[in-house]
This record gives C-alpha cells, sequence and structure tokens, in this order.
C-alpha cells in the first residue's frame, strides 16, 4: 500500500475554513506537509521602496496570523513548519528529501511565486502541482470571458460580473492527514516597541471582526462614511485579513448577505459588494498583465513624465513636505501600518504631481508598511492614478486643498497627526538644474 505524500504552501491563505484547497489536498493525499515561508524584502522593493525591513505593525500581523493558523492546524493534528529560508530553498529541499508527489498552492498572481513554480516544474517533472484561486470571489472558470479578453476598465468588467452566481464555497474542514515529521525553523524579525496595534492577525480575529462588523448597523451607512480620513468604524476594516487570506471575499459576502436579509439592502450595503468587485477586477487585471503591473509605464504604451528625487522621496516618506494632509496621512502610515482609501489617493496624488515622482516608489513603500497590502490591489491602485493602469482618463490630480477642506475642514486630523512641518520645502529646480514647472496633460482635478 502507497502512502502518498503531499505539501501544501501557504502563502496569502492563512486560513481553515472555507479553503477548499486545502479540504482537497486532505482528500488526496495521506501524509500532509503544511509549509509558511515568512515574506522577506525583494531586492526590486529594496531599491524602490529605499527600505531594508518591513513595518512593525506588518511583521506583527503576519506573525500573529501565522500563529493562529499554527493552532487550527495543531487542532486538527497537523503543524506548521514556518522557516525564513527562500521559498524555493525550502520548498525544493522538502520535495527532495521526502519524495513529495503533490504540491498545492494558490493561483498566484505575484511574478515572484510564479517564477518560483517554474523552477519546481523543472526540476521535478513529475510533481502534480495543484492550484486554485483562494483569494478570489471567482475562479478563472468562472468568468462571462476569457482572461485575455479581460475588459479594459472597472465598469465594462463589472457590469458582466455583477449578476453572475457568486460561489459560496462553504467548506469546513474537519480533518486533514497526519504530517511529517519536520523540524520548525520558526523565527521572526525582532519587533521594536510600538503603539497597541490597530488590528490583531489570524483568521480567529478575522472572522470575530468580520460577525462584529455585519451584526450592528455599520454596513447601512458605509457610503456615507467610507471617505473619512480616520477611527475604526467609518468603513469595514475587512482589508487586513483579506490581504493575507485569514478571510476569504466569499465569507465576507455571505455575512453581508446575512446582514442584508437583517437590516435591509441599500445603496451602502451594495457598495462593500461594488468594492469587493474592484478587488475582484485588479486581481484578474494582475493575473493577466503579470510583470506589467511592476513597470513604469503599466498597460499604456509610454511611461508618465516622472522621474525620481531622493530628498523628495525622503520628504514624503517621512511626512515633511509642504502639504499638510499629506503630512498627517504619511505620520498615520508610519506609525499604524494603516491609512484610509481617501488618503492613499491623496498621498499618492502627491507624489505623482506635486513631487513629480516615479509612481512605482510609491507603491513600494506602501508595500513595506501597509498591514493590508495586496499585490494587486496596491499596484494596480497606484497604476490608476498615475494613468498607466485601468483608468481610461488618464492620471489623477487631487487638488489637496480641495481635499483638506472637504474632509478635515475644522484640521482636526491634521492635528491628530502633526501635519503641519515648518521646515518643509519642495525643491525648485530638477536633477539637472532646470527650473520645475508643473506638468499639464490629462488630469483630472479632484
Amino acid at each position: 500500500m502507497t502512502n502518498t505524500i503531499g505539501l501544501y504552501w501557504f502563502t496569502q491563505d492563512l486560513r481553515i475554513e472555507n479553503n477548499p484547497l486545502l479540504q482537497r489536498a486532505a482528500q488526496e493525499v495521506d501524509t500532509l506537509t503544511c509549509l509558511y515561508c515568512v515574506p522577506k524584502m525583494t531586492r526590486f522593493i529594496t531599491h524602490y521602496a529605499q527600505e531594508h525591513r518591513f513595518s512593525a505593525a506588518k511583521i506583527q500581523f503576519l506573525s500573529q496570523s501565522a500563529k493562529c493558523l499554527q493552532k487550527s492546524l495543531t487542532a486538527l493534528g497537523q503543524q506548521l513548519v514556518v522557516t525564513t529560508s527562500t521559498p524555493y530553498a525550502k520548498l525544493q529541499r522538502i520535495i527532495h528529501d521526502h519524495s513529495v508527489e503533490h504540491l498545492y498552492c494558490d493561483a498566484f498572481v505575484g511574478t515572484d511565486e510564479k517564477q518560483v513554480l517554474r523552477q519546481l516544474k523543472e526540476q521535478f517533472p513529475s510533481l502534480i502541482v495543484t492550484q486554485d484561486h483562494v483569494r478570489s470571489l471567482f475562479r478563472k472558470s468562472d468568468l462571462p470571458f476569457e482572461l485575455n479578453a479581460l475588459p479594459s476598465t472597472f465598469t465594462q468588467f463589472r457590469k458582466q460580473v455583477e449578476e453572475l452566481d457568486k460561489p459560496a464555497r462553504n467548506t469546513t474542514t474537519t480533518r486533514l492527514p497526519p504530517p511529517l515529521q519536520i523540524q520548525f525553523e520558526e523565527t521572526w524579525p525582532k519587533l521594536p516597541p510600538t503603539q497597541p496595534a490597530l488590528f490583531e492577525g489570524g483568521e480567529l480575529a478575522g472572522l470575530t471582526h468580520c460577525q462584529r462588523y455585519f451584526s450592528s448597523p455599520l454596513p447601512q451607512h458605509y457610503k456615507q462614511t467610507r471617505n473619512e480620513l480616520d477611527g475604526m468604524d467609518y468603513s469595514t476594516k475587512l482589508s487586513p485579513w483579506l490581504a493575507i487570506g485569514c478571510l476569504s471575499p466569499c465569507t465576507i459576502l455571505s455575512m453581508l448577505a446575512e446582514h442584508e436579509h437583517q437590516f435591509g439592502r441599500n445603496e451602502s450595503t451594495y457598495w462593500i459588494s461594488f468594492e469587493l468587485l474592484w478587488r475582484e477586477y485588479f486581481y484578474w487585471s494582475a493575473m493577466k498583465h503579470g510583470a506589467r503591473l511592476f513597470r513604469f509605464s503599466g498597460n499604456k504604451p509610454s511611461a508618465p513624465l516622472t522621474s525620481f528625487y531622493p530628498q523628495r522621496f525622503l520628504q514624503w516618506k517621512r511626512g515633511e513636505t509642504p502639504f499638510p494632509i499629506v503630512n498627517a496621512c504619511m505620520h498615520q502610515l508610519n506609525q499604524t501600518g494603516f491609512m484610509s482609501n481617501r488618503g492613499r489617493q491623496i498621498v499618492a496624488s502627491c507624489l505623482i504631481h506635486e513631487l513629480q515622482l516615479d509612481w512605482r516608489y510609491g507603491a513600494a513603500y506602501f508595500e513595506t508598511q501597509l498591514v493590508d497590502y495586496d499585490v494587486a490591489s496596491n499596484w494596480g491602485n497606484w497604476q490608476y492614478l498615475a494613468g498607466v493602469g485601468a483608468d481610461p482618463r488618464g492620471s489623477r490630480r487631487f487638488d489637496l486643498n480641495k481635499q483638506t477642506q472637504h474632509y478635515d475642514a475644522d484640521l482636526s486630523f491634521i492635528r491628530r497627526w502633526q501635519g503641519h512641518c515648518s521646515h518643509a520645502q519642495t525643491d525648485g529646480v530638477d536633477m539637472v538644474d532646470w527650473p520645475i514647472v508643473p506638468q499639464k496633460g490629462n488630469q483630472e482635478s479632484i
């Protein structure tokens, strides 16, 4: 009698519930190894973000989430092997040393993970790799078009998928095969002292928050409050758990439907599903475009007329620009690992238009800081604002004074996050001493 050996590679799917891929692994193999590789800074991100480590808030959230998953697996007789080795190095060693026949993993958006799979398939041609879309609402087969025919704008995408039956995928994993005996290598970067975290990592914390939010009247007013800059209740705050797969978007839609049954459906509750579809569109756009997600020109034939000025970028990161609303948002991000959606648009517009910087530097810095970093949504949103992504109208330029008057009229947010910077000064010439003239073009002032 043969013993079929499998390996489940956890990445951005750190959950047990509503995880059909894990359930499939449980049904197909006799012995299973569960692996999680602690994320590392890549050379690409180090170059653009000008940072050498992730924020303390992000590291803490990831650590808590992995430990929660570990407890859940232990309760099912499994274990989680946590390693700081690179994914390829650890995966290939386990596959080689333990004669692994089946590998289970997400249908990755990220190019680094795709490269790891290509290498593994070349080295182990008999390895059976099973992937699934464990972080999206739909599978590729659910879409009413081929991936290469993905609509070029969100509105076109939404109109085609909005009326599709939303997949339930309500799976509960109650048993798992026994683990291989592999020594733990769990090590996490040492965390500097931080303020109390805004979010607790892990599937249990995510489900608790989701249940609390949807059992309250808050979703009834979501559209009216979602653009606020500060506080815990103005938006769903589901994105941290959604980003690393502690929560499935299918679970969120299910709880939203229960809320609408109890409290009623209105424009605000619809808007929550609307924004989940935005996330979905960025997911499939990243799946289609691959490495173009990280190119200066994005999905367009030409790149923006911006460059890189080290001093300006440093001012932007530290919140020391001449723009108080931008500084306040950046201080909030640096201290908490989180920023409102409105704040993200404001600081991105400032970096691209007022500071005339290459948008990739801002996107990379967000990757190092945000507890809710999602590769497709983060880089897709930055492309959108830089005019090289899904928006057919070109780049979007926000009037920072108007934004301040509209969203922080009493300046309370700016005061709380110390947005005023007395020594802030933007240089007046570029790197070859030419006077800087504000860029004109197809821009929308908001």
